[in-house]
């Protein structure tokens, strides 16, 4: 039986329509979009449901912690705090906690998400698939749309063959021990949608880049999506530099055929031969706005590589904050700032269509998904804005968009639907409370009140 859904505005691949009705097939993908002008309409300004194109769920249990300054805090002592909880994540937890970072991805305009997942482990340190399945368990149960990503972590640094250093023992929760281990994981979830993450270049030694994409392709098939963090940080730069006399993106293109199913995750730090390597060869750049600004990473150049036709997705990354439309705000405003310039981002139609449409299209990309546009054969995985939230009121529909990107945030999401099912309804996910009940139990566990430990 089909379904349809209809709606005073459309964001579609062409331009903002009006007075559309979308007609899904049992699947929940659209078969068809028409102009109607009558009858009842289930909202008001429908947008595509953004792809999520980074995610760590177990960080979520993060936000609050490692805020205090201790010495010269960066990147790397943060890491310190998150390996503490790293290391104290049961299974029971990572469902609670995965299921608030996913209910709260809804809430905040994402319909979909690829999970960079590497806590692999058990807290032992044993092997167990228990905690990707909590994962799992947890997207179904909120009902995002998922992409696993399980992650390959073998070493802890840059170093010649025969040279790298062994991973650390706070670490030990991430590495496998060798690529027929990991690839067994690979097959306990390749019923799902699946991917590949060699984690970085820090922790993959680029001579074993090739075995582990032939070994992940005998398992998965060949279209499957590949992420990889790469050049977040200045100190990673130097460090590979040092090592092998490239940066990271020169040298992941020397050691394997990058593709357009390659999504380099971050590549703050980039000169603009390889923004043009990246731009030449299709890969998808995977900005996190937010956990950028929150880790202090760095501002990527990313009016510089659409200008030069590069493809750009947005994740959420440590889940500190999970907002589509504030993701999409500060990679603008972050241009702005680095240029000095307004509108880097923007066309003629202004800026919140273009970087909607822009994002959300990658974003289907990096997920290899047919989600990211309201048109025939996607997903209807539909965000659609709540007309009378004051940052939209009386605004004309061609700037509503312009509206939400400037004034608004998730707060202006009225109701969200995946694959034509609606998970949130007037700004509330089905099931929140009980979801919120676990998770504040887990945090509670994680983290106990440090003042009611020192009574």
């Amino acid at each position: 039986m089909s379904q349809t859904l209809a709606f005073q505005y459309v964001l579609t691949p062409t331009g903002i329509a009006r007075d559309m009705r979308i007609s899904m097939d049992d699947a929940g993908k659209i078969v068809a979009l028409e102009q109607v002008n009558h009858g009842p309409k289930d909202g008001f300004f429908a947008l595509p449901g953004m792809p999520n194109a980074h995610s760590h769920a177990f960080q979520r249990a993060l936000a609050g912690q490692g805020e205090a300054r201790v010495g010269a805090d960066t990147f790397w002592s943060w890491r310190e705090a998150m390996y503490a909880l790293a290391n104290r994540v049961t299974a029971k937890d990572m469902r609670a906690i995965a299921a608030q970072a996913f209910a709260d991805m809804l809430r905040g305009g994402f319909t979909s998400v690829a999970e960079f997942h590497y806590l692999h482990h058990l807290p032992s340190g044993r092997p167990s698939p228990a905690m990707a399945q909590a994962v799992l368990d947890a997207a179904d149960e909120v009902g995002i749309r998922i992409v696993l990503l399980p992650v390959f972590y073998m070493t802890g640094g840059f170093a010649r063959a025969g040279a790298e250093p062994g991973a650390r023992p706070e670490q030990r929760r991430f590495v496998h021990r060798d690529i027929d281990e990991f690839c067994r994981l690979l097959e306990r979830f390749a019923s799902r949608p699946c991917g590949l993450a060699p984690h970085s270049l820090r922790a993959v030694p680029p001579r074993l880049l090739h075995p582990l994409l032939e070994g992940a392709t005998s398992v998965l098939g060949k279209d499957f999506p590949i992420h990889m963090h790469i050049a977040e940080q200045p100190r990673e730069v130097d460090d590979c530099r040092n090592a092998f006399g490239l940066t990271p993106v020169d040298l992941l293109a020397e050691t394997v055929s990058l593709n357009d199913r390659w999504n380099l995750v971050h590549a703050t730090h980039v000169s603009r031969s390889e923004l043009e390597v990246m731009a030449r060869i299709g890969v998808n750049a995977v900005l996190c706005p937010l956990t950028e600004a929150y880790l202090g990473d760095g501002i990527f150049p990313a009016a510089d590589f659409v200008r030069l036709r590069g493809r750009i997705a947005i994740g959420s990354d440590s889940n500190a904050r999970i907002d589509a439309v504030e993701e999409l705000r500060l990679l603008e405003y972050g241009q702005r700032l680095s240029d000095g310039m307004r509108a880097r981002l923007a066309s003629e139609e202004g800026i919140g269509a273009p970087i909607w449409r822009l994002t959300a299209a990658a974003g289907a990309r990096a997920l290899a998904q047919p989600v990211g546009a309201i048109e025939r054969g996607r997903y209807a995985d539909l965000v659609v804005l709540d007309e009378a939230h004051p940052a939209l009121l009386g605004v004309a529909p061609e700037r509503m968009l312009d509206a939400l990107i400037t004034g608004g945030d998730a707060r202006c999401i009225r109701d969200v639907y995946v694959g034509g099912r609606q998970l949130v309804q007037n700004g509330k996910v089905a099931n929140g409370r009980r979801i919120g009940t676990r998770f504040a139990r887990a945090m509670r566990t994680l983290w106990p009140n440090e003042l009611e430990s020192a009574a």
